[in-house]
């Protein structure tokens, strides 16, 4: 019997200038050189809140005031199953410093190597990196309307939204690839991240992100693009989250959870079945199907990253 996962916390302190605090592991222990979360294992009975506030203090020498729950990744090291619950850290009292000889380093996170990670604490960086919106372009667009399209994206990310895929089944993919070079300027300057949707050959040409298919999925035996180049996944059931996390996806699509226009035929997930699949995807997930801006507190309630979708996402004319 292998028994319950040992249930580790772990807390993302973020400071005014938007840097997290990364903890480096000891020598002598497993995962020696690499870098952490800070935090440690919960002790039976104790709430995990308390856990977190008491290993922050022993770790760091810090009272903790303020944290919200970020992601929970489980994770197996070998024959060890863990349940890695990370909190993102606003508030605090003191300075933190290093009280059991481990190296500390403050840093921005769009900035931190991923290789230089713990496995399992690669996905909560990532939910750190990644925004509560997820807009996807309409797969209905002509080529025609390349210029409303580019118009459309350029003031979403201008507005401050910083994750887009480019799905335009109906455009030669040349089309879509000269469309991404021109909004990557733009992009760059507003930290904001471009994915072509299946086009892993033209996100290798232009440095940025891909969204892969659920076909795609099946056929892929390992990750298709560098660390620094973000992928997402577009994933309806555990089968296909699971692809995910073995492909090293940064993070995934799960739908639909409600009822779409779009797909009438297919029955919804419901938030319950979502949440269940995404508390046990080891990486951050979107809700899509059926979802709009204003239903983000909810998809963050059933464990979400945020909210993905097309309608209602773009700004108006």
């Amino acid at each position: 019997m292998s028994g319950a996962p040992l249930h580790v916390l772990a807390g993302a302190l973020c400071d005014r200038e938007g840097r997290v605090l990364l903890a480096e592991r000891p020598a002598g222990k497993h995962l020696a050189g690499l870098w952490e979360f800070p935090g440690g294992k919960r002790e039976p009975g104790e709430a995990p809140l308390d856990a977190l506030a008491r290993e922050l203090d022993e770790e760091l020498g810090i009272a903790l005031v303020e944290a919200a729950p970020l992601i929970r990744v489980p994770w197996r090291y070998h024959e060890r199953a863990l349940l890695l619950d990370a909190w993102r850290v606003t508030g605090w009292q003191g300075e933190p410093r290093s009280l059991e000889g481990q190296g500390l380093q403050w840093c921005l996170p769009m900035q931190v190597d991923l290789a230089t990670l713990a496995p399992a604490d690669r996905a909560i960086l990532q939910a750190l990196r990644l925004p509560p919106h997820y807009l996807i372009t309409s797969a209905e667009a002509s080529p025609a309307e390349r210029e409303q399209w580019f118009e459309r994206i350029v003031r979403a990310i201008e507005a401050g939204e910083q994750l887009v895929q480019l799905r335009l089944p109906l455009w030669p993919r040349a089309a879509v690839r000269e469309l991404a070079a021109a909004l990557l300027p733009l992009a760059h300057e507003h930290g904001a991240q471009l994915l072509l949707n299946a086009d892993i050959e033209g996100a290798q040409a232009l440095g940025i992100g891909v969204h892969l298919t659920g076909a795609q999925l099946a056929t892929l035996a390992a990750r298709p693009l560098p660390l620094q180049q973000v992928i997402g996944a577009s994933c309806h059931d555990a089968a296909q989250l699971a692809q995910a996390l073995h492909l090293e996806a940064d993070f995934a699509t799960l739908s639909p959870v409600a009822a779409t226009a779009s797909h009438p035929q297919v029955q919804p997930l419901g938030w319950a079945r979502f949440r269940a699949m995404a508390e046990a995807a080891a990486m951050p997930v979107y809700a899509l199907g059926g979802m709009t801006p204003a239903q983000l507190a909810q998809a963050h309630a059933m464990g979400a990253q945020g909210v993905a979708g097309i309608r209602g996402f773009w700004p108006a004319s």
